[in-house]
């Protein structure tokens, strides 16, 4: 660039104009040429700059791609055993035998012998009716039935004498015929003395409310002293049987054929009664017996299992998920349910190879129970299939396997 030179200009320049005029106009001159002169020396510093420093980037990239060997997942070895069949469907504790403890006669409460929620057995005395007015009418009609049952006797006496003066011919034959009707007429009247006693005797003992099934009794209904009468609206108290215990649970209709089929042959099928969670077992018991029809409005059908209980760790109407174990499959190739992807083809796995690479492939499932599930086909046993770190693999990719991650299927 040639520089501008400094003129001694006149006060007035030809055509009238001012020298401070002509002066200005070279001063901004000088100027525009000076920024221009540094604005390409800046321009030329950043790219020099930005040259210098995309190398050493470059660099670094391409020492993470030579470091980086492969994606590190987990996997696991596909094995070979048994898959148990197990349907866990809900249920709810419902008792073998429930009773509502009634009386069967009417009076006062004189005794309540048990406690609330004591456990009695068959036959144990639990409460006391008032039994003097039955009694009381017990012994009147035992009395009536013995007068009535002399006068009987001394009947069959006079017929027994008439008899043979007739076949003598010594008595009017009208009157043998009315000794035999006056037997049978005291016949009948012992006859219903005796219902009477028999009655009046069964009384007596109702008066004496006995446990009718071994159980526990709950909260008492009726206080002693109170008047109750025959069959009255919730009893005395309610008696519940706990061992044994069952469970009713619903199955579906699709399920019932394999069930069903089990049932005709095995006579019984175990099951487990895990608590409402399905976290915890409670304890082990058998399918006892299968409903008659299918339940149109909710296409299912129910089945009763019988648990012996011994530690009342089933309480009635609890829920509870029952596992019912239909059968068992054997010698089968068993994966971890992580490892089955599914895409537009079906379900796949990755597969590690030899190479440290996976491969795709196809697979078909069975049963499943818990984190495991059954592989018909597209695996064989001691394969290494990818458990975590799917998302970021496609075939033919480079894994690595940290030692401790490889496990069982």
């Amino acid at each position: 660039m040639q520089p501008v030179h400094d003129f001694p200009f006149p006060a007035t320049m030809p055509g009238g104009l001012s020298c401070h005029v002509v002066q200005d106009a070279v001063s901004a001159r000088r100027n525009q040429a000076r920024t221009r002169h540094c604005g390409l020396r800046r321009a030329s510093l950043l790219t020099a700059l930005f040259l210098t420093g995309l190398h050493p980037l470059h660099g670094a990239q391409a020492a993470t791609k030579t470091v980086d060997a492969g994606i590190p997942v987990s996997v696991a070895t596909i094995r070979t055993g048994d898959m148990p069949v197990v349907l866990s469907e809900l249920g709810t504790v419902i008792p073998v035998t429930n009773v509502t403890v009634q009386n069967r006669v009417e009076g006062y409460l004189t005794q309540v012998l048990f406690t609330e929620g004591q456990e009695v057995h068959e036959g144990d005395l639990l409460a006391v009716i008032d039994p003097r007015p039955y009694e009381a009418e017990l012994k009147q009609y035992s009395g009536q039935l013995a007068a009535d049952q002399a006068q009987l006797d001394e009947a069959r006496m006079d017929n027994v004498r008439y008899q043979k003066l007739l076949k003598r011919d010594s008595i009017d034959t009208q009157t043998a015929q009315d000794q035999q009707y006056k037997v049978k007429q005291l016949e009948g009247t012992v006859e219903a003395d005796q219902g009477l006693v028999d009655t009046y005797r069964l009384d007596v003992e109702y008066c004496h409310i006995t446990a009718p099934v071994s159980g526990r009794v709950g909260i008492r209904a009726v206080d002693r002293g109170n008047y109750v009468t025959a069959a009255q609206s919730g009893g005395l108290a309610v008696l519940t049987q706990m061992q044994p215990i069952s469970v009713i649970f619903t199955l579906p209709q699709d399920k019932l054929g394999m069930v069903w089929k089990r049932l005709r042959t095995a006579k019984t099928l175990p099951v487990e009664a895990w608590d409402s969670t399905d976290t915890t077992k409670l304890t082990d018991g058998t399918v006892s017996s299968l409903d008659s029809q299918i339940d149109t409005s909710t296409g299912t059908v129910r089945l009763r299992a019988l648990f012996p209980n011994r530690d009342e760790d089933l309480f009635p109407n609890q829920f509870v998920n029952a596992h019912l174990l239909v059968d068992t499959e054997h010698d089968v190739l068993l994966a971890p349910t992580s490892a089955i992807q599914s895409g537009p083809n079906g379900s796949f796995v990755y597969v590690v190879q030899p190479d440290s690479t996976v491969a795709v492939r196809l697979v078909k499932t069975g049963v499943s129970q818990g984190d495991t599930v059954v592989v018909t086909s597209g695996l064989k046993a001691d394969e290494q299939v990818v458990t975590s770190g799917i998302d970021r693999l496609h075939a033919g990719a480079k894994v690595t396997i940290p030692v401790t991650t490889t496990q069982g299927g």
